[in-house]
């Protein structure tokens, strides 16, 4: 799926000269980081592996002749984020990419604390710190987006994911007030909240998804929205997922999420 010549350069006006994206050596963050270099963005990648930031830095220079600045950090740490955010004052940006995140699953009581409290910081406190940080520069200049990385899960609870679901939603909750707080000011946020991605978090997080997205199927949908929408479900897939519970009560979603969740697992849960 490609971007059109319209989009693109209806991105790199209002959003240009620089993209800073956390999460960005793989993907649906690595993916966006393609996509924005397409557009004709430069890019501050973000990410623990700096190998495959390397990697991808080197191709996008090659293919697309934009500047592209690495920065290897943990943004679990505060030393990691505030890094990241001194990089970021010499450059001109203009679009924030909040992709970093990972996933648990399981029983909550079941799993190892520390895990469960570095999730919170990565999917939650550092995005509140970038989401902070760059909502004050975008009011002051009157421009600029903000894309967080929500979920579909982020509508209701989910057993044998309840923690990484409850990040989620906090992220879904911040996108959608921020995104009418800041449009008077000129700047755009919107929540992306795709279903099952093959980006590597089945691993992470110990799960078996039979269906998934690619992360090439939710990018274009995602930037495409942006400035348009306050919350976008990209690919057919998390559409279908998403509405097929939206006349069910709260409840009823949350018993349906237990049997889905359950059966993807339910290989960690014997025993």
């Amino acid at each position: 799926m490609k971007l059109s010549t319209t989009e693109k350069s209806r991105l790199k006006t209002r959003y240009g000269a620089w993209a800073l994206i956390t999460g960005a050596s793989s993907g649906i963050g690595k993916e966006l980081a393609m996509r924005l270099a397409e557009v004709g963005l430069n890019l501050l990648v973000v990410a623990r592996r700096q190998p495959l930031l390397d990697e991808l830095a080197s191709e996008l220079r090659a293919v697309h002749g934009v500047e592209i600045i690495v920065a290897e950090a943990d943004v679990s740490q505060k030393a990691g984020i505030q890094e990241v955010l001194k990089i970021a004052q010499g450059l001109d940006v203009g679009l924030l990419v909040a992709s970093a995140g990972f996933g648990t699953s399981g029983l909550f009581v079941d799993s190892i604390f520390d895990e469960e409290y570095t999730m919170l910081q990565v999917n939650c406190a550092a995005l509140l710190h970038f989401t902070h940080h760059f909502g004050n520069v975008f009011r002051e200049r009157k421009k600029g987006g903000m894309i967080l990385l929500s979920s579909m899960v982020a509508f209701q609870g989910v057993p044998y994911s309840a923690h990484y679901a409850a990040t989620k939603a906090y992220v879904q909750s911040l996108a959608e007030a921020l995104n009418l707080e800041l449009k008077p000011f000129g700047v755009d946020v919107l929540a992306a909240a795709p279903g099952p991605v093959e980006t590597g978090f089945s691993e992470v997080a110990n799960m078996k998804m039979s269906m998934a997205l690619k992360p090439e199927d939710v990018a274009v949908p995602i930037l495409t929205a942006l400035g348009r929408r306050m919350t976008v479900l990209p690919g057919f897939l998390t559409k279908f997922l998403v509405y097929s519970l939206r006349t069910l009560p709260r409840w009823g979603k949350i018993r349906i999420m237990q049997q889905v969740m359950g059966g993807m697992t339910e290989h960690q849960r014997k025993g």
